[in-house]
């Protein structure tokens, strides 16, 4: 009886040492990796991972005046903006124009509201949007003079587009200029909501740049 058992205790012992060895030679359990955290770029840098520790140091960025002086000089810039557009139903008969000038009129009117919010809450002064007609008062980059708005003002049809266009255009050019010139600036446009709005606005501009940019095109073949 014992001998029988014999080869039934071998075979028992070989199988728990390849269970063992299988075990042994198993591959770690693999343990779940948190996503990564991707800061954005300012326009035109790229974007970069960045550890849990610096994201949490990151949202409690603090503005700057540097980004109080932006945020109440693009106020003054959307409204001479929503001023110009305001004369498209009455001087121009394309379509085009009017769907534009309704884009334009609609996103600055709200991003104003923004603007003047995010003063006010912090305590700042908040311009008013014909803070820009004041006398004295400094226009920001690519904004029209008084006699190019007058000169607009006067004009009618494809002329007024050619004009409107091309202000138009200086004006957004500007716009980008004034975001440049934030985040050229050490610990400027670092705030949350100063980021992504000055990152709005640039990709935003760049884009309406190029839709009035072909528009333009298209009148200057027509005015040929």
């Amino acid at each position: 009886m014992h001998l029988s058992r014999a080869p039934l205790l071998w075979i028992a012992l070989a199988a728990a040492s390849c269970r063992t060895a299988h075990v042994a030679n198993a591959p770690a359990a693999t343990v779940a990796q948190p996503p990564p955290i991707v800061q954005p770029g300012a326009p035109g840098q790229p974007s970069r991972v960045i550890t849990a520790e610096a994201a949490a140091d990151v949202s409690k960025v603090d503005y700057i005046d540097a980004d109080i002086k932006f945020m109440q000089g693009m106020i003054g810039h959307h409204a001479q903006a929503i001023e110009m557009v305001a004369l498209i139903p009455t001087h121009s008969s394309r379509r085009e124009m009017v769907l534009l000038g309704q884009r334009i009129d609609i996103s600055q009117t709200d991003e104003i509201k923004m603007m003047q919010d995010w003063l006010r809450l912090r305590g700042q002064q908040v311009p008013g949007v014909n803070a820009m007609h004041a006398h004295g008062a400094t226009l920001m980059p690519g904004m029209l003079s008084e006699e190019e708005m007058a000169r607009l003002a006067r004009a009618n049809g494809d002329e007024f587009d050619r004009l409107f266009l091309e202000g138009m255009i200086k004006h957004h050019e500007g716009a980008i200029a004034m975001v440049k010139a934030l985040f050229a600036t050490a610990g400027a446009g670092q705030e949350v909501s100063i980021f992504s709005f000055a990152n709005d606005v640039d990709i935003d501009q760049r884009m309406e740049i190029q839709r009035m940019g072909a528009l333009l095109d298209v009148i200057a073949k027509e005015m040929k």
